[in-house]
């Protein structure tokens, strides 16, 4: 058996602020990084050392990994880190740096929700989540990190919340149907028990119900 842990990034700034982030490049809130040190002292606790680490090219993803990889007692890992676009949160389009609030008052609460929930239904100018998983996330993990997951090597990923749930549909144990009800929160490690590939078994480190 071996791991496959996903866990999100810590708040970012614009987290703190409500305003959708995608692409843009955000730091961590002091709470981001208390996060991410406690998704460290989690996997510390768990006793899950890992061959090989994954993120995006942005930097609230590329700090997480940085505090929880160092708290854990695995931070010589993170030199090695492959940090690569496709794992980058959903492309928001032209909502980018907007307040969620006041773009629900600008374009109504159902039309909003559309753009964040709907699988196939982009915002202006942006990406679905159908988006991600099929032009991104599947192709970079089928070539890049399932054959070490196939090998037995446990691996660390940390990305965001819409990257991690095209992973979700991309494991198996999501649908286009039902990925709406999964939540990523931000810091807490998400385990999958993997054998041969297979998901054997999944759970947050925190002992809440599973994304």
């Amino acid at each position: 058996m071996n791991y496959l842990v996903l866990v999100r990034h810590g708040q970012s700034q614009w987290n703190l602020e409500n305003r959708f982030t995608g692409f843009h490049d955000v730091d961590l809130t002091a709470q981001g990084e208390a996060e991410a040190r406690k998704a460290g002292e989690m996997l510390k606790e768990a006793g899950i050392i890992f061959d090989h680490v994954f993120s995006s090219t942005q930097t609230r993803a590329n700090r997480t990994a940085e505090i929880a990889l160092t708290t854990a007692g695995q931070g010589e890992l993170f030199k090695s880190m492959v940090r690569h676009p496709h794992l980058r949160e959903r492309d928001y389009g032209d909502l980018t740096g907007l307040n969620k609030d006041e773009t629900k008052a600008k374009y109504g609460e159902e039309q909003v929700h559309l753009w964040r929930r709907s699988y196939d239904a982009p915002p202006p100018g942006g990406e679905c989540l159908g988006d991600v998983v099929e032009n991104r996330v599947r192709p970079y993990y089928t070539e890049a990190i399932k054959p070490l997951v196939e090998k037995g090597e446990n691996i660390l990923i940390a990305a965001h919340g819409n990257s991690l749930r095209a992973l979700l549909i991309i494991l198996g144990v999501e649908t286009p149907d039902t990925i709406n009800d999964a939540e990523f929160p931000t810091g807490v490690p998400l385990v999958f028990e993997m054998e041969g590939g297979k998901v054997l078994k999944r759970y947050f480190l925190d002992g809440k119900k599973a994304a």
